[in-house]
C-alpha cells in the first residue's frame, strides 16, 4: 500500500522537462526564429515568410505545426495540453490568414516554439519510449483536433469566397 501511494505521489509531482528529438527543436526554430532583425533582436521564421503567400502559405505552415502536435501524441502529452497546442495552431491560422495584419501577427505569435515548450514540459515518456507511438485514444483526439482545424480552413475559404462574391456583385463596374 505504501508503494502504491509513493507511485501516485511521484506521478503528480512536477517533472523536469523531457528531452525531445532535436528535429522538433530545429523545426520550431526554423518556423519561428530563423531570422533576426539586427539592432532590435526580434526573431521571426519561415512561418511569417511563407504566410505572405495568400491562401497557401498559412495552410502550409499549419500542416508543419500539426506535425509537432502529432509528435506530442507520441510523447503521451495529456489531452488538455494537446487541446492547448491545437488552440495555439488555430489562433496562428485564423489570424494569419488576415491580409497584412496576419502577416505581422505571424512574426510575433510563435505557436511552434510554444508547442514544443509545452511538449517538453508535459511529456510523460522519454524520447526512446516515444518511438513506440502513442495510445489510440490520443490519436483519435488528435484526429478530432485536426478535424476542427480543417473546419477552420474550410470556413475561412467559404468566408473569402462569400466576401469576394459580395464585392463583385455590389461594386459598380468601372
Amino acid at each position: 500500500m505504501a508503494l502504491r501511494a509513493e507511485s501516485l505521489t511521484a506521478r503528480h509531482t512536477r517533472r523536469d522537462p523531457v528531452e525531445v528529438e532535436k528535429s522538433l527543436d530545429q523545426l520550431s526554430f526554423l518556423m519561428d526564429g530563423l531570422f533576426r532583425i539586427p539592432g532590435v533582436g526580434w526573431r521571426f521564421g519561415l512561418d511569417a515568410m511563407i504566410g505572405l503567400v495568400p491562401g497557401i502559405g498559412d495552410t502550409a505552415t499549419t500542416v508543419v505545426s500539426i506535425y509537432i502536435l502529432a509528435a506530442a501524441v507520441r510523447y503521451r502529452v495529456p489531452k488538455v495540453t494537446l487541446l492547448r497546442m491545437g488552440l495555439n495552431i488555430g489562433i496562428d491560422y485564423l489570424l494569419g490568414v488576415v491580409p497584412l495584419v496576419g502577416d505581422i501577427f505571424d512574426a510575433f505569435w510563435k505557436s511552434n516554439q510554444m508547442n514544443v515548450a509545452l511538449l517538453k514540459d508535459r511529456a510523460t515518456v522519454s524520447s526512446a519510449e516515444a518511438k513506440r507511438g502513442g495510445q489510440l485514444s490520443d490519436w483519435l483526439f488528435l484526429g478530432l483536433i485536426v478535424t476542427v482545424l480543417l473546419a477552420l480552413f474550410v470556413g475561412s475559404l467559404t468566408l473569402a469566397f462569400l466576401l469576394i462574391r459580395f464585392l463583385v456583385m455590389h461594386l459598380p463596374p468601372t
